[in-house]
């Protein structure tokens, strides 16, 4: 017995000793090791709660401790029939148990009138299972409204708000918790303030789009960020004044600051960062690791130099596997073969469309390089997704 390690457990009034997890080789991988007969019989309906949440979705002794707080049920027969209602709509079980450990009072919801109504309605806008399964067990506060009173006039709001009801969807994919919102005390406003500096209706409709959670920030905050963003020289009518102001919604200072110290590290100066932030707000908006890899790429690989980067700040914004490599192996193909010079538009090779770029940097050199086309395929990662260009309009490097 030295050889365990106990816990013990609050359940009311009742203490409960239980064996560590750390201490039972295999006790997460096999619930067995959690049964019944660990619990006091005055706690038999806690008990049970949590003896089905490890065994039947996998939960964590703890996780489940503390998920029972929140629920309780002497039967699996209603969890069961949630979990089956989850599974049918191509809900993962690894998703199921995301969704629980937030929201664990789903797993006692009414399947016919609460959960597949709103199945249901989304599946209607246009939603396969695969997309409700990911944004729902990341943002399940979706399932908490209900579907008459505040989901529907929601969308409704929004849908004539825009005048568009493939922008709401869209939306809706994104963060289906603006569903869930009072879009009238916390979006409208802020939308307001977009128009009060002379943001277009287009324009701000393609930040909403893109990032409809910013909209439910608080409005000292979202005002203040756009007042910041005037005050830097943006010009409110052009797109890119929308995309700066999801840009400082997206992070906190030191998150900024972490990037900035990542371009100083490639040889930009806190000017040139601010230069290109003005030109294309999105090389802020990436990661500091993608920032990393995609100087590490154009530096160290394509021998460009940092300052001409700066012209261009636009390429950081595109995806290195399905748009960078794959050109980039183009043009150093053709440039081994003489065909091309060194001196390369970053706007014609990495930001133009895929046919623009093929007419470009393929199509003519069919005869003398055919191996072109299938080298290029080769490079391109291979996805069920075409790759998103975040770029488009907001791009002026030529």
């Amino acid at each position: 017995m030295s050889n365990f390690l106990r816990k013990t457990i609050l359940f009311g009034s009742c203490y409960v000793r239980t064996l560590s997890p750390t201490c039972i080789p295999g006790f997460l991988q096999n619930p067995d090791f959690f049964p019944l007969r660990f619990f006091s019989s005055s706690s038999n309906q806690q008990s049970f709660t949590v003896s089905y949440l490890v065994n039947s979705l996998g939960f964590s002794p703890q996780a489940a401790l503390s998920a029972s707080k929140y629920l309780n049920f002497d039967s699996p027969d209603k969890p069961d029939k949630v979990v089956e209602v989850f599974k049918v709509y191509g809900f993962t079980q690894t998703q199921i148990s995301s969704l629980v450990r937030i929201f664990p009072a789903v797993l006692v919801s009414d399947t016919e009138k609460t959960i597949l109504p709103k199945l249901e309605f989304l599946t209607s806008k246009g939603f396969s299972g695969p997309e409700m399964a990911k944004v729902l067990s990341v943002y399940p506060n979706f399932l908490r409204r209900s579907l008459t009173k505040q989901i529907i006039p929601t969308y409704d709001f929004i849908s004539n708000l825009f005048q568009s009801n493939e922008k709401t969807i869209a939306a809706a994919k994104r963060f289906p918790d603006i569903l869930a919102q009072d879009v009238e005390k916390y979006v409208v406003p802020n939308i307001n303030i977009l128009r009060e500096y002379g943001a277009p209706d287009s324009n701000i409709a393609t930040l909403f789009v893109s990032q409809p959670r910013a909209f439910t920030s608080s409005l000292d905050r979202f005002r203040g960020i756009v007042e910041k963003v005037v005050e830097m020289g943006f010009d409110a009518s052009k797109l890119n004044f929308v995309v700066a102001v999801r840009a400082f919604l997206s992070m906190s200072e030191s998150v900024w600051e972490s990037k900035v110290d990542a371009y100083k590290k490639w040889g930009w100066s806190e000017e040139d960062v601010l230069k290109a932030f003005q030109c294309s707000p999105w090389c802020m908006i990436v990661s500091k690791d993608k920032i990393m890899a995609s100087m590490d790429f154009f530096i160290n690989q394509m021998g460009w130099r940092p300052c001409l980067l700066v012209k261009c700040p636009a390429l950081f914004g595109l995806s290195l596997k399905k748009r960078v490599v794959p050109r980039c192996s183009v043009f150093q193909f053709l440039l081994s073969k003489g065909l091309v010079k060194k001196e390369v538009s970053f706007h014609a090779l990495l930001v133009v469309s895929e046919k623009k770029f093929l007419q470009k940097f393929v199509v003519p050199y069919e005869e003398e390089a055919p191996e072109l086309l299938k080298l290029y395929k080769k490079k391109l990662d291979l996805s069920n997704e075409p790759p998103v260009d975040k770029v488009g309009e907001v791009c002026t490097c030529k």
